[in-house]
């Protein structure tokens, strides 16, 4: 098992273990890290450490309720149960963690379960048979339905290097306003420079035409 922030943890009782199976495999088939092991029983120190660790680091615990879990005073999965509630506690209102699911008849209403259990909504699962509308709503429950939120719209391309529409006109126009300006001045610059050819040129001939009279 990963260790992923975003694990859905799958408590139940031994003999519910292929309920179990096919709720772990249809949230898996949804693209979710489901922790959760085959043999209640199996052990160690080393093993129940793990599973502690596990619970404690888990984004949702999904308890399996039934008829089985009814019937069964002790279990290791009552020990889980009171860990994820304990765990629950250290949360603040609102937080979602705990998702119950009920696999039978099995309903709150006298449910040996523990009382955070009975503060959210349950699911029923029929012997684990697992909808589409569970899974989707166990990824919003962990966030991660992002993909059908509406897309944000695009910004307006600006029309010139980067401006906006208005702004590009605006700058178009000071464009042709100096362009014209720059023409203006040029063509002033040649009809003065053009005048005062001429008068320099009248000068000379009549300066000419003096010393050949004098």
């Amino acid at each position: 098992m990963s260790e992923t922030p975003k694990a859905v943890f799958l408590s139940y009782a031994s003999k519910d273990v292929v309920a179990a199976v096919r709720i772990a495999e249809a949230l898996r088939a949804a693209g979710l890290e489901v922790w959760f092991d085959k043999n209640e029983l199996g052990g160690g120190d080393a093993w129940d450490r793990k599973i502690r660790a596990q619970i404690g680091a888990c984004a949702l615990f999904v308890p399996v309720i039934s008829a089985e879990t009814q019937a069964r005073q002790e279990g290791y999965f009552r020990l889980e149960w009171k860990l994820a509630e304990d765990r629950s506690h250290l949360m603040a209102k609102g937080t979602p963690f705990i998702v119950p699911v009920t696999i039978d008849a099995t309903t709150e209403r006298g449910a040996l379960v523990p009382d955070a259990f009975l503060a959210v909504q349950w699911t029923k699962l029929p012997g684990g048979e697992t909808s589409e509308a569970f899974c989707a709503r166990v990824k919003k429950l962990l966030g991660l339905d992002s993909e059908t939120a509406a897309p944000r719209p695009r910004p307006a391309q600006p029309a010139v290097g980067g401006a906006s529409p208005r702004v590009g006109r605006a700058l178009r126009a000071r464009q042709a306003w100096g362009i014209g300006a720059v023409v203006a001045v040029v063509l002033v610059g040649i009809f003065g420079w053009s005048r005062w050819r001429e008068k320099s040129d009248a000068v000379t001939t009549a300066q000419d035409a003096a010393r050949r009279s004098a």
